[in-house]
């Protein structure tokens, strides 16, 4: 099985101060209980159950400094249990068996270096092996073939493509990064050209923080700079794979997938709303 790099290192300068001692991926959304009730969960709990959900079982999240609380927070605690009764009982119970049945690795990011150096410090996890990237503060909600699905199915298609991209379409693109692309099928394109938060964007498409990735990239990513933002961009070392003819390919949410995004107050407020009327 695709082992999952889970990169959860950002400061989330922009959602203090509340960020200031917790980390942007612990934010909350609704979920539902065993009695379809609704409960408070941490955005990368369910992130982390999303994919267990989806047969997963090998994550390697990437962490800073200051997300001690994450790590705290995926390790069973049995005194805590417990002091639980009822449904709660039941759905930390059932949490920490998910936990005990996958395998989970803690690398640091020490500084904040960009997405693409968080990416690259899971390289000893990774080892010569395909993997998912997921960001620890956006998931995507879907009701039939999740876009996790289909980059897999995408990749055992395409076992020539060094990298698959998950796009959604887009106003602004100072958030993105944003692809120029080629249709090649319905729902896939072929990428030419990506650039971070373009000021000129090529495209109607913005990247998401998810992707399928052939252990190539790390050769990519040792070889970049500095980019936007004087950070490691992970958009520059995909541009490094295109430079050097190598494909890669892209895929695009379906009308009834919605994003959630937890990074800034707007888009928490939007992920809240969503997560409360679907939960």
């Amino acid at each position: 099985m695709t082992k999952v790099v889970i990169t959860a290192a950002g400061k989330g300068t922009r959602l203090l101060p509340f960020t200031k001692e917790m980390p942007k991926e612990m934010m909350p959304i609704f979920s539902k209980s065993f009695t379809d009730e609704k409960v408070v969960m941490p955005l990368l709990q369910y992130i982390y159950e999303q994919l267990y959900s989806m047969s997963f079982r090998d994550f390697c999240f990437v962490v800073g400094r200051e997300k001690r609380s994450i790590e705290d927070h995926f390790t069973p605690h049995e005194t805590y249990l417990r002091e639980l009764n009822g449904e709660y009982k039941k759905f930390i119970t059932k949490f920490y068996q998910k936990l005990e049945n996958s395998h989970l690795v803690w690398v640091n990011q020490n500084k904040p270096l960009g997405f693409g150096d968080a990416v690259k410090r899971a390289e000893r996890y990774v080892g010569k092996e395909d993997f998912l990237v997921h960001a620890g503060d956006v998931t995507i909600l879907s009701n039939s073939n999740h876009p996790v699905k289909r980059l897999i199915e995408i990749s055992k298609k395409n076992p020539d493509a060094k990298a698959i991209l998950l796009c959604k379409k887009i106003k602004d693109s100072k958030r993105y990064g944003v692809p120029s692309v080629e249709k090649v099928s319905k729902n896939a394109y072929t990428v030419t050209k990506v650039v971070e938060k373009p000021d000129n964007p090529m495209s109607n498409l913005g990247i998401l923080p998810l992707y399928f990735f052939r252990s190539d990239i790390f050769t990519s990513l040792k070889r970049i700079k500095p980019g936007k933002g004087k950070e490691f961009q992970l958009t520059d070392a995909i541009q490094d794979l295109i430079k050097n003819k190598q494909k890669v390919l892209a895929i695009t949410l379906n009308k009834n997938e919605e994003e959630i995004d937890v990074g800034t107050v707007e888009s928490f407020k939007q992920s809240q709303k969503i997560t409360f009327s679907k939960a």
